[in-house]
């Protein structure tokens, strides 16, 4: 049966027109992303299967790629960029800094900060937050991307940023699709580099922080 052929309390844009967004189900929402099915399944049918090869998982559901994504019969190019725009700009909501001037006071401050736009990740991305001196942000820049394994950590690059903002500290994040925080011993030497470059002109390297799904690395909070 169509959508169109259900109870009009029943369908989805009209349930949260109704009740509010809250009220729907994952599947409702997504199908009303999706918008239209196929002859022999509805919008919803749809959504549902996505869920299930996602492990019912929003979160899994995410981390699908496009053609992953499209592999789904009556999931077109369309559908899924919609579903990967909506999911990018969920990330970048809960990532954004609400406040202008917000004070960093812990890691944990800035992995709630990053960790919705890293963690799922299937590629490594360094970025930096730039600070004053009262720790208040004052920028945030993606300063590279990079492969599974690596991404590049310029310190030139870093810190000329750092320069032009009149920054007065620094905190560099970046992640690892592999899911272990562990530092490698080239995010060691590459965090040494940037620290003594820093040093030169007076800036501070206050942490370096890995985030990796749903844990994370300070260099600051082990001592290093």
């Amino acid at each position: 049966m169509s959508i169109n052929d259900w109870k009009i309390d029943d369908r989805p844009r009209e349930k949260m027109y109704v009740s509010g967004a809250a009220s729907l189900s994952d599947s409702e929402l997504l199908a009303i992303l999706i918008s239209s099915g196929t002859k022999s399944k509805s919008a919803i049918d749809l959504s549902k299967e996505l869920l299930a090869q996602a492990g019912n998982s929003l979160n899994g559901l995410s981390k699908m790629s496009l053609d992953r994504l499209c592999s789904t019969p009556g999931i077109g190019v369309a559908k899924a960029s919609r579903l990967k725009a909506v999911f990018e700009l969920s990330a970048r909501l809960q990532s954004e800094v609400q406040e202008p001037g917000k004070t960093v006071s812990s890691a944990a401050t800035v992995v709630r900060m990053f960790s919705p736009m890293l963690r799922n990740l299937q590629h490594e991305e360094c970025w930096a937050l730039f600070l004053n001196r009262a720790n208040r942000i004052i920028g945030k820049e993606r300063i590279s991307m990079g492969g599974v394994n690596a991404t590049v950590m310029d310190a030139r690059i870093i810190i000329r940023k750092a320069v032009d903002k009149l920054a007065s500290g620094i905190i560099i994040v970046h992640n690892h699709p592999s899911g272990n925080p562990s530092p490698s011993e080239l995010d060691r030497k590459q965090t040494r580099l940037l620290r003594e470059a820093a040093c030169l002109l007076d800036v501070s390297l206050i942490d370096h922080i890995i985030i990796a799904g749903s844990r994370y690395y300070s260099f600051c909070d082990e001592g290093l």
